[in-house]
């Protein structure tokens, strides 16, 4: 019987293309209203995004990560949300991205300090 915590070997071939999706909500917004592109979320996604390549965890049957718009969960700026487990994160700065990729991507383990409530939205 496999462990309940251990992370899922990767395999392109199986229902989901990538092991995990990560989506960076890089929404900016006109009106001056408050949104992830005020919050340093491009910065967090290049560095992701880098990340994730030079950890050797990007490709098929691996980890994506991609940009998208908004996400509407504005007030917890900024926003990442990893599927398919739809985990949703905010970050302040590197080191937390650093966790996400560590303990959720690599090992499968929730980071509970950054998840966002789910009261939290727009």
């Amino acid at each position: 019987m496999a462990r309940m915590n251990a992370p899922i070997p990767p395999s392109p071939t199986e229902a989901g293309y990538y092991r995990h999706h990560v989506f960076f909500c890089l929404n900016e917004r006109a009106n001056g209203e408050d949104c992830c592109a005020l919050h340093g979320a491009k910065a967090g996604f290049d560095y992701c995004k880098r990340a994730v390549q030079a950890a050797g965890l990007a490709g098929p049957g691996q980890v994506r990560v991609n940009k998208a718009g908004c996400l509407d969960r504005c007030s917890a700026a900024p926003v990442v949300v990893v599927y398919p487990e739809a985990v949703w994160y905010t970050f302040i700065d590197e080191s937390d991205i650093d966790e996400i990729i560590e303990s959720h991507l690599k090992h499968g383990k929730v980071v509970e300090r950054l998840r966002i409530p789910a009261h939290m939205g727009r």
